[in-house]
């Protein structure tokens, strides 16, 4: 009874052998290749800079769309990453599929605050930077109505935001992958022990937080990743979509950017020591920012994988805002597939239009 599958299995060497022989050749090939391009261009859908103050550039995005929704988009992005992973190539831009569903978007993106910047605080991106970008965008859009949506810290910052102008003008508020209980940052909350962590020395020292330390201390989440990424990396060199894949989320995931040292300085001892956003006991400037105070529709998506933000920080988010019309959803993926890649496509881009299209007009 085994001979005949012995014999097919013997049979089939020559192939495999010489399959893997010619994938070997294209790995050398597609090696060469790699290390002597660029990569795609991203963040190319076509935009206009409406503003630029200091570290803040504020972005409107051409609509493409013959009918445009009444209330406008702004994008709110993490302080420590660009908006980019927001708009990789045609076809897998986030961006892009807001515009073709006939939404009139907006971004506050960032860029590595100077030296002489180091002083900027909580306050000034709160009350100042995001204010800013909103009464901007009522200009520019002849609406008073804004959706703010915000992705990781740029939720934290959103939340802020509109806990303290609860009043208006912001209509909907999205946040992606956004902490509330900053005691559930596991590694974060060990790297930035009071014990042992002196952020006065670090900040009064180096002014600017560096890009490598924050790079450093997202890595050692998962310390194996980058080597296993590479291995990875290697074994489908020969696949041009795996290749074109790979270089765009990793040139997005190191290209890092620092943190002011002041605005550290308030991360590290109200977030991380305090816990203060989560105890209803922050304030920004002197005025308090208590989330229980937001009353409009929020919706919040969280990812089942997440190891930079896990869930055990996310899922108070919900419960804590004061609205009547609140939504969590989980979906698969982790912290950046959660909103970009194949899997934000399927998954992540048709709920959040199905939510947002209704509250819009």
């Amino acid at each position: 009874m085994n001979a005949p599958a012995a014999a097919l299995d013997l049979a089939s060497i020559p192939e495999r052998i010489q399959s893997e022989v010619q994938r070997a050749i294209q790995r050398s090939i597609k090696g060469v290749e790699y290390i002597a391009s660029s990569g795609p261009s991203l963040g190319s859908t076509p935009k206009d800079i409406l503003h630029v103050r200091g570290t803040m550039n504020l972005y409107h995005y051409r609509p493409i769309a013959d009918e445009i929704y009444r209330v406008p988009i702004l994008i709110v992005m993490a302080t420590t990453n660009r908006g980019y992973i927001l708009d990789m190539v045609p076809g897998q831009s986030f961006i892009e599929f807001l515009l073709k569903r006939g939404y009139d978007v907006y971004m506050l993106d960032w860029t590595a605050p100077r030296p002489e910047e180091k002083s900027l605080r909580m306050e000034d991106y709160v009350l100042d930077f995001i204010p800013d970008c909103v009464r901007r965008v009522q200009q520019d859009s002849g609406e008073s109505d804004v959706t703010v949506i915000g992705y990781c810290f740029g939720g934290v910052l959103s939340l802020l935001y509109g806990s303290i102008f609860n009043d208006g003008p912001m209509k909907n508020l999205i946040c992606f992958t956004t902490p509330i209980d900053f005691r559930e940052m596991k590694l974060f909350q060990n790297f930035s022990d009071r014990r042992y962590f002196d952020v006065d020395r670090l900040v009064d020292s180096v002014g600017n937080v560096p890009p490598e330390m924050i790079l450093s201390s997202f890595e050692m989440l998962r310390p194996a990743s980058r080597v296993v990424s590479q291995v990875q990396l290697w074994e489908n060199i020969w696949n041009d979509e795996f290749v074109k894949s790979y270089r765009m989320f990793d040139r997005w995931a190191t290209d890092t950017l620092p943190l002011a040292g002041e605005y550290f300085r308030s991360i590290t001892k109200d977030l991380m020591w305090d816990n203060k956003l989560f105890n209803d006991t922050m304030s920004v400037g002197g005025r308090a920012a208590d989330i229980t105070k937001i009353k409009v529709p929020i919706l919040h998506a969280v990812a089942e994988h997440d190891h930079i933000v896990p869930y055990d920080a996310a899922k108070h988010l919900i419960q804590k805002v004061g609205s009547a019309d609140k939504q969590e959803v989980m979906l698969k993926g982790g912290h950046v597939s959660l909103v970009a890649g194949a899997n934000a496509i399927k998954r992540l881009w048709p709920k959040l239009d199905s939510w947002l299209g209704e509250r819009s007009t």
